[in-house]
């Protein structure tokens, strides 16, 4: 279900983006990562990864939180945060970044966050160069 509070505040979704990481089932790996998604209507939509014996099945954190989103009928991405342990910059992976892309504009921010809070902001264009989307897709009209 959507928390549509009134324009969470980034140390809110911090928060957020920390309580889903909370939720993970990652027994095999032992790396829960949380995704929080806000969309252009200011509805807040989190997932977390599941894993599952078979690693290839397992389901990223951004995958679910979009999948929650969709099925509440959203569709338009302001934001995303996602949370991952240790030092490095736990970004999402290649088939993440094109499922935000598929419900993202040139303005939607992705969040990078640590234990500490947000390590870096990106914009989709600069998370994903070049991308394809549902543009490309689109019939040319004749003329």
């Amino acid at each position: 279900m959507p928390n549509s509070a009134p324009q969470m505040s980034e140390q809110d979704l911090v928060a957020a983006v920390k309580e889903a990481q909370k939720q993970a089932y990652a027994p095999y790996s032992n790396f829960p990562v949380g995704a929080v998604i806000r969309t252009a209507s200011g509805a807040v939509y989190s997932g977390c990864n599941v894993e599952n014996a078979s690693y290839p099945e397992g389901t990223c954190a951004e995958a679910g939180a979009i999948a929650n989103m969709v099925m509440q009928g959203d569709r338009d991405i302001a934001e995303i945060y996602v949370i991952g342990n240790g030092d490095g910059l736990v970004s999402p992976c290649g088939g993440c970044r094109q499922r935000i892309r598929e419900f993202s504009n040139p303005n939607t921010t992705i969040h990078i966050c640590g234990p500490e809070g947000v390590r870096k902001v990106l914009t989709i264009s600069e998370l994903l160069p070049y991308s394809f989307g549902p543009e490309h897709l689109a019939p040319k009209q004749a003329g």
